[in-house]
């Protein structure tokens, strides 16, 4: 019997993709009394690496004393967050349909970089992390096609404002990296963490 693992994370393609390797889990997310945005704000001078790394291990210590405060049974807690990288700028999660249309534009013909931090924290206090870093190539794409996209709403609460899995896809000529891990949750590095705590993956 595998161990208890608890997702702190309210994408629900995370969901999926723990599903599709078939690691059952329970949802531990934030409460009304907690800024769980907060924890993604972007500090001065800061690199896309370093950002997304430590904004999943801030979501993993919140998400620990949540398990602890709410007085769950004790499990393990699994963490992610994405963001993406341009230019050494970090492209987050758009704060509106201008700031979508925005990032698509410099996204639109360039290459950019997808990273994806991963951690796990279990009962014993450990923790272990991994990063995951892909590249995605987007082909030239029409202003009012961006527009269209932007007015679906799908690019809201995504990073760099689209997702891999939506009809952003038929834009993108080559990848190069985890498709898992441009949709929100490596795999492959998911995988060796949670084999390290005890998990048989």
């Amino acid at each position: 019997m595998m161990p208890l693992l608890y997702l702190a994370s309210q994408s629900p393609r995370r969901r999926q993709l723990l599903d599709q390797i078939g690691v059952a889990h329970e949802l531990l997310l934030p409460g009304d009394d907690e800024d769980a945005e907060a924890l993604e704000a972007v500090r001065a001078g800061e690199s896309p690496d370093d950002y997304v790394q430590r904004v999943t291990l801030a979501k993993l210590q919140a998400a620990l004393e949540r398990r602890a405060r709410r007085q769950w049974p004790a499990g393990a807690v699994l963490c992610a967050d994405t963001t993406v990288a341009l230019d050494g700028d970090i492209l987050g999660k758009p704060q509106d349909a201008d700031d979508a249309l925005a990032m698509l534009r410099r996204l639109s013909g360039r290459e950019h970089r997808v990273l994806t931090a991963v951690a796990l924290g279990t009962p014993d206090g450990r923790t272990s992390a991994a990063l995951s870093v892909s590249t995605v190539r987007f082909e030239q794409v029409p202003l009012d096609r961006l527009q269209a996209y932007v007015a679906s709403g799908e690019p809201m609460g995504k990073a760099g404002s689209y997702a891999i899995q939506s009809q952003a896809a038929a834009w993108i000529s080559h990848i190069s990296g985890s498709y898992s891990g441009i949709m929100g949750l490596p795999l492959h590095e998911t995988a060796r963490l949670l084999n390290g705590a005890g998990w048989a993956l």
